[in-house]
């Protein structure tokens, strides 16, 4: 691994601390093991997080943070200006855990100290090195998400902490009025089928069997996803004929609500999505489908998981680490790390086209076998 730019910044100086994360709601999430690490290690600093505007729920509720400041993705010159006023010189530390020059921007305004991750090799990064107290290198391939970001925890001297934390939690009522059976004390598994992106997905005819599966094994089946129109219709179809014994909460639940409910469950199981991450964090028996995400860099964190530089090989079609199986679809291109096989968001995967539901099954039945709650 290429050495550190080492000139690491004291906590005698570092008060005030933003970390800026302005990327998707997973990449959020796994930011948190860096926040409980700047936690222990400032107990006394103001820790605040810039994150965009729709993913600030995921850090509802989570004791590290002191506030959340917020920006959309594609801010106009008058929320600029705002974000300015807000961040501009009031923090001893700015840390970017991303590479792009937008968010190490907003950390060169906000902080007279600013450290995060930069480019391995070539000119793009030289700038950023400049403009840096402190940099790390950017591995975008054999390291796990949340051990690039620890990285900065080392390079500021504190101790690792690796627990990914969730958001929340909600009172039961709040999951009591949406769930219509009695799920603190009858059994029941989380399905989430639905990714953002169409690469991901698992197909109807996979899901449909393993809800049959699970039924066989005594288990009620809750199936969450957004409120778009696209995503409901796609859960529809997903589900079939299968009504008995299936509650719907696509849309009914926001990130900490089901945070909680994911808590309370047997069994997840789901695509490389969000949820998935917010599952594994919430200690749940997991199984991740994957295809051509590459599991290395974005598996979902184990509870309890202290591996470096991650928890996954990058070709096993199953690995259990802990509370998670992460499953991959078959075939010497897995994973390809495109955007499926047409290399678009809206491309089929043809790994997991060709996933069958047998496999599912039989991951499932062994994580709940070996991960009991």
């Amino acid at each position: 691994m290429p050495e550190v730019n080492r000139n690491p910044v004291t906590k005698f100086d570092t008060n005030r601390i933003l970390v800026i994360a302005t990327r998707r709601i997973g990449d959020v999430l796994l930011t948190t093991p860096l926040l409980r690490s700047l936690r222990r290690g400032y107990p006394q600093a103001r820790i605040d997080v810039l994150v965009h505007t729709s993913t600030a729920g995921i850090l509802a509720g989570n004791p590290d943070v002191d506030d959340i400041i917020t920006v959309p993705e594609r801010p106009d010159p008058g929320q600029y200006r705002r974000l300015i006023v807000r961040t501009g010189r009031r923090y001893d530390l700015a840390i970017s855990t991303q590479t792009g020059d937008r968010p190490i921007t907003y950390a060169v305004l906000a902080a007279r100290d600013r450290v995060a991750p930069v480019p391995q090799a070539g000119s793009r990064g030289a700038w950023k090195r400049h403009l840096l107290r402190s940099s790390i290198p950017f591995d975008d391939r054999d390291t796990h998400t949340v051990v690039q970001n620890l990285r900065l925890a080392d390079l500021l001297g504190i101790a690792r902490d690796y627990t990914v934390v969730p958001p929340g939690p909600v009172d039961d009522g709040v999951i009591e009025q949406a769930v219509p059976f009695g799920w603190r004390n009858q059994p029941f598994a989380v399905l989430h089928p639905a990714p953002m992106f169409h690469y991901k997905r698992w197909h109807p005819a996979g899901w449909q069997a393993l809800v049959a599966h699970l039924h066989a094994t005594g288990l009620r089946v809750v199936v969450t996803g957004g409120p778009g129109a696209e995503e409901s219709n796609y859960i529809a179809e997903t589900l079939g004929g299968q009504r008995d014994g299936v509650t719907n909460l696509a849309g009914q639940l926001d990130l900490a609500g089901l945070a909680t409910l994911l808590g309370r469950a047997r069994l997840y199981v789901g695509p490389d999505t969000a949820i998935t991450h917010l599952a594994a964090a919430a200690g749940t028996p997991t199984v991740a489908l994957y295809g051509p995400t590459n599991p290395v860099k974005w598996g979902p964190w184990p509870t309890g998981c202290t591996a470096d530089p991650g928890p996954y090989r990058r070709t096993q079609p199953l690995q259990q680490v802990n509370n998670v199986i992460l499953l991959q679809g078959l075939g010497e291109c897995v994973p390809c790390h495109r955007e499926g096989c047409d290399d678009r968001l809206d491309s089929h995967a043809r790994c997991l086209d060709e996933m069958p539901a047998s496999r599912v099954c039989a991951a499932c039945d062994q994580i709940m076998a070996h991960w009991a709650r």
